[in-house]
């Protein structure tokens, strides 16, 4: 007979299969040999309580027991009966040789343009993906170039260039847009080229940095061996539209590369797309977004406020927590965003005269820091000074806060920071906690760079957040800016149902840049999800 169950075990309960089943057969009250074979579908921690634990979904074939009718007296005996399980099939799309199909221009090789090359290979089509950045091990090269030398790349950097800004980030895979489409599908191609088979199970599932890049070079190599190709270093500068429908692209170095349809999927921070819409009067809309810093504490830290005390079990992973406040006038949140434990900040900008900051972390989550960031939802009324520029006033207040940010820094990467102890009280701090960030912290009083909606509102989240998590206020915690790129301040409008771009036909505008996905997740749904409609479409 199989049965799912969801039940409760400790930590050191789930160190292996053999001391999983024994747990699992006590508490379901079996013996442990009529369990043929489990699976464990679904993990996720329950510290609520005292006693930490894992919860878990585990789907199990146990040995039935049964009586059979016995033509002679005699003592009934019990034998058990294996059932066999029903195996559904499922079926799904398999990769085509593409090389002679109907080509499709994929712009950004970001999570969103990636998985939706994948897709339109399934359904016929061929990708020529136009990443303005590099490869990604090249890509690695530029990040070392940026810690060590202080110097921004433009073209290269945590945002652009291959696997883009998810490629170095902690790889965190859980979305909230399960209506959007088919996250299995998603997790399932990650493990598909590389990924552990664990972001199946765990109910928060990440996979760090370190194993990301690997994987984006393997999703590379399915892509090209089905006929797909790449141009890197190539930065798409304007689009041929003749009577409201897509040509194909012109690219910085002159060249025309033609087709009817366009994957517009080139990241939150491609401010030159925006401004080239705005330009031709193509449209855009503004769309609200949240600024704010981000805060580092020791990660042994938050480990003992959210498992409740210093002597938890260390089979427990780095802890993590998610935080949310309204404002006393009820109008904008205050929250959490991209929480790293066990991570590092690292300098995320992408332009010369600007300082942003954002976090990350690898695979084991091994760093002795845990960082997150601490925004504000910005509301277009914020950026009324720059009212003039119609649909891009959010993103001009968003450029002015980053370098404002920049130019507090003495015009360097070393970002201003301060303990959040002396955020609370108004004062500049004399010295600051030690931090992941390499490019170096300068002691600062952060309210007198934030705009002052900001530096207020996080202000009293903050003295929230420390009476929701005793121990969160601490000297021993640093807030650094600028984190800025929580999401695009503008959107790219398309059609409901075509998903093609209100204005321009065959464009169709998709993942973060766009305005309709955040994160690696539902960037790479919404990727799945243009592809599936243009093969509708056009086929």
């Amino acid at each position: 007979m199989i049965k799912e169950y969801e039940l409760n075990v400790l930590p050191e309960e789930l160190v292996d299969t053999e001391t999983l089943i024994k747990a699992i057969a006590r508490k379901i009250g079996v013996r442990t040999e009529r369990i043929a074979d489990f699976e464990l579908l679904k993990k996720s921690i329950d510290a609520r309580k005292a006693l930490i634990t894992y919860r878990i979904k585990v789907q199990l074939r146990v040995l039935e027991l049964e009586r059979p009718t016995l033509e002679k007296i005699g003592e009934e005996k019990e034998i058990e009966v294996e059932i066999e399980p029903q195996i559904e099939t499922i079926e799904v799309d398999k990769y085509q040789d593409v090389r002679n199909a109907k080509p499709v221009i994929v712009i950004g090789a970001g999570p969103a343009g990636l998985f939706a090359s994948l897709k339109l290979i399934q359904k016929g089509f061929r990708p020529i993906i136009i990443e303005r950045g590099k490869p990604v091990s090249e890509r690695k090269v530029d990040l070392a170039q940026i810690i060590r030398q202080k110097e921004i790349n433009t073209e290269s950097n945590w945002c652009f260039g291959e696997g883009g800004a998810g490629t170095f980030s902690d790889g965190k895979l859980y979305t909230r847009s399960n209506k959007r489409g088919n996250i299995n599908e998603v997790l399932d191609l990650f493990v598909q080229h590389g990924a552990d088979k664990e972001i199946m199970i765990d109910a928060h599932p990440h996979i760090g940095t370190d194993r990301l890049s690997t994987i984006t070079k393997s999703i590379r190599q399915t892509i090209e061996t089905y006929g797909g190709e790449y141009h890197f270093n190539t930065k798409v500068i304007d689009l041929i539209v003749k009577d409201n429908k897509i040509k194909g692209v012109i690219t910085q170095k002159g060249d025309k590369i033609e087709s009817e349809i366009v994957v517009l999927a080139t990241g939150h921070s491609a401010r030159d797309i925006y401004y080239l819409f705005h330009e031709k009067n193509w449209a855009l809309e503004a769309k609200l977004f949240a600024m704010g810093v981000r805060i580092e504490h020791p990660q042994e830290l938050i480990n003992q406020i959210q498992y409740h005390t210093p002597k938890y079990s260390k089979l427990l992973p780095p802890a993590t927590y998610n935080v949310t406040h309204s404002t006393k006038d009820k109008d904008r949140g205050v929250f959490s965003f991209c929480m790293c434990p066990g991570g590092m900040i690292i300098p995320a900008s992408t332009g010369k005269e600007e300082l942003v900051v954002n976090g990350m972390s690898n695979s084991l989550r091994n760093s002795p820091f845990a960082n997150s960031g601490i925004v504000v939802n910005v509301k277009e009324s914020d950026a009324k000074k720059f009212s003039e520029f119609g649909q891009l006033a959010m993103l001009k207040l968003q450029e002015e806060t980053e370098k404002n940010m920049f130019i507090a820094a003495d015009k360097t990467m070393v970002a201003p920071a301060q303990r959040l102890t002396d955020f609370i009280k108004d004062r500049k701090s004399s010295a600051l906690a030690p931090s992941s960030y390499i490019p170096g912290l300068l002691p600062s009083n952060m309210s007198n760079i934030l705009p002052e909606f900001i530096s207020t509102n996080l202000r009293d989240a903050f003295l929230h957040f420390g009476k929701t998590m005793k121990g969160f206020i601490t000297s021993e915690a640093n807030i650094i800016g600028l984190e800025s790129r929580t999401s695009s301040p503008v959107r790219i409008p398309r059609d409901k149902d075509s998903l093609q771009h209100i204005q321009i036909s065959g464009l169709y505008p998709c993942g973060e840049g766009s305005g309709y996905s955040g994160g690696i997740t539902s960037s790479a749904i919404d990727g799945i999800n243009i592809a599936e409609k243009i093969a509708e479409t056009y086929k």
